[in-house]
């Protein structure tokens, strides 16, 4: 006698499915030589006071809240996933649907995102930012 799936089981092996194609998609997070640790992400000055810098290749953005104190985030939107575009009046900003996110801490300032974006390890080593 054979058994049919049920649409449970059909749907969840689907999604492992699914899952374990999308494995290595989109570019992932492995350790590539743009975002390995002591790699150089920008200039001291190539941030602006209250503004900040989107690294779009690193997926990172540098910002620096008050003079002389540089964060850094991830630059993926935790919305749905798109690189932010800027950062400006404090904010840093993802034009695809509008979310802003504030340079201080990452934070949610507005949505429709809902999580604040991840923060990076930095160090400052005199113009240098550097991925800790």
């Amino acid at each position: 006698m054979t058994q049919n799936p049920t649409r449970r089981t059909v749907l969840r092996c689907t999604g492992a499915g699914a899952a374990a194609i999308c494995v290595g998609c989109g570019g992932g997070d492995g350790d590539s030589s743009e975002t390995s640790p002591g790699r150089e992400l920008a200039r001291t000055g190539d941030i602006p006071i209250a503004g900040g810098k989107v690294l779009t290749e690193e997926k990172i953005v540098v910002t620096q809240p008050e003079k002389g104190e540089f964060k850094a985030f991830s630059a993926v939107c935790t919305h749905q996933g798109c690189i932010v575009s800027d950062v400006r009046d404090g904010t840093i900003d993802c034009a695809c649907h509008g979310s802003r996110f504030a340079a201080a801490d990452g934070s949610v300032v507005r949505g429709p995102a809902t999580k604040p974006l991840p923060e990076k390890r930095i160090t400052v080593e005199g113009n240098s930012v550097r991925l800790a």
